[in-house]
């Protein structure tokens, strides 16, 4: 099986992280993966932690309030604002660590995400773009591990997406 392209880019100036990621599906199916609660919680994030959803509407002006379970059982919640959803091309959200009621940690600011879904034959490219509110902010994230954390997850979606 040929490689899937796993490209990060990171501009300091814009304070973006920009993420292209290939996989081996249709189009249909990887969105359903990206937006389907059921399915983020069996790929997101790196192991042995692992995503576990209290709420989720995936629709603009709906959201998604999620745990990081670690290992020892510890939890550390996010939520996803849905501020734009085309369905299989593209979704937008505002992200930020909260509490388990969804209410925001201003010690780590928010992101902007725009993912968009483009076909690529019996493949699908995913395009990521997360906008940060500082360059400092940004710099926090990348220092928590996010570009090695979310490289693991994209890879464990392309383990779920294999066909059995």
């Amino acid at each position: 099986m040929k490689e899937l392209k796993l490209e990060f880019r990171i501009d300091k100036e814009n304070h973006k992280i920009l993420v292209e990621k290939e996989f081996a599906a249709p189009l249909d199916i990887v969105w359903s993966a990206w937006t389907r609660a059921e399915t983020l919680d069996k790929w997101w994030g790196p192991k042995p932690w692992k995503a576990k959803t209290k709420e989720m509407q995936f629709r603009k002006g709906g959201s998604w309030l999620y745990a990081m379970q670690g290992p020892e059982g510890e939890e550390h919640f996010s939520k996803a604002e849905f501020q734009e959803v085309i369905p299989e091309q593209r979704f937008v959200s505002v992200d930020y660590f909260c509490d388990e009621n969804g209410k925001i940690n201003e010690d780590f600011g928010k992101s902007k995400w725009i993912v968009e879904f483009e076909p690529a034959g019996a493949h699908t490219l995913v395009k990521i773009e997360t906008v940060y509110d500082s360059e400092e902010i940004m710099e926090q994230m990348l220092n928590m591990g996010f570009q090695e954390g979310f490289a693991a997850g994209l890879l464990q979606l392309d383990d779920y997406l294999e066909p059995n």
